[in-house]
């Protein structure tokens, strides 16, 4: 008889956010599946679990998915996690169900934390619409080509950045999208967890002023406006003047609104001085 896979979801940060139910099944699973061994052995250390796992990661989830399937096929039960939250959700582990599922084997979900859904209630955002779209490209010129197909969405918009990225992420959020509202959460669950709000532009200038931005960060951003005027509609005076009431300094306002309609800065400042 076939084994069963559970996915199981564990703490985003405080540890006693693990479930009674995810304890009972990592307690009682044949195998423990983990993103990394080392990072789930703290956990499992702390709750006194003593069971054999395996790495299971985005360098060998083809290989390690085979491997996994045939133990469960010969009635292994096993127990997928990741570092941390619900597997797959920007984690691995498709794969893996999804040739489980084919193959006929039970995939139980044992749901939990999840930093996408802890950050929207907690925001202040509308919750009756969201998208969550994973991790934001890392260059800009990608990063921008996103923001951009995304402007007309009108649900809650949820994201993962990485600290050494979120201000230039923010520029681009100010640029192209105004002043909709937006909100970092960073360190969801742990010591120095906090919520930062106000647009794009306001959220940045505080960030600035650390020496150096560190932690987990989710950033969400707030419906557009119902006939809400595009950027580019806008004069560029006013544009400049917008992001200089929300706390840019001119000239990165300029530089900011020059950007966001594919001008250079000299000809920014020409359109401005004519």
């Amino acid at each position: 008889m076939p084994g069963i896979l559970y996915v199981v979801s564990t703490p985003i940060g405080n540890l006693e956010d693990l479930t009674l139910r995810a304890l009972r099944v990592l307690r009682e699973a044949d195998l423990i599946a983990c993103e990394d061994t080392r990072q789930t052995r703290k956990l499992l250390d702390h709750y006194a679990i003593s069971k054999p796992s395996v790495s299971y990661h985005d360098h060998n989830e083809s290989a390690r998915a085979a491997e996994l399937i045939e133990k469960l096929q010969s009635g292994t039960t096993i127990a997928l996690v990741s570092d941390a939250g619900t597997p797959l959700i920007s984690d691995p582990g498709y794969r893996l169900v999804e040739a489980a599922a084919a193959a006929g084997i039970s995939v139980v979900p044992i749901p939990g934390p999840s930093a996408t859904l802890a950050a929207l209630a907690a925001s202040g955002l509308p919750t009756d619409s969201f998208r969550f779209c994973g991790f934001l490209p890392p260059k800009s010129s990608q990063r921008r080509k996103l923001i951009e197909g995304l402007k007309g969405e009108t649900a809650t918009l949820i994201f993962y950045e990485a600290p050494h990225r979120v201000l230039d992420a923010l520029d681009d959020i100010a640029a192209l999208m105004g002043a909709r509202p937006v909100v970092v959460a960073r360190e969801i669950t742990k010591l120095h967890e906090e919520f930062l709000r106000g647009t794009a532009a306001e959220v940045r200038a505080r960030l600035a002023d650390r020496p150096v931005v560190r932690g987990e960060i989710t950033l969400l951003i707030g419906k557009g406006e119902v006939g809400h005027v595009e950027a580019d509609d806008v004069p560029i005076e006013d544009a400049v003047r917008e992001l200089e009431g929300q706390g840019v300094a001119r000239m990165d306002a300029i530089k900011q609104v020059a950007k966001s309609r594919g001008l250079s800065k000299r000809e920014c400042y020409r359109q401005l001085n004519t």
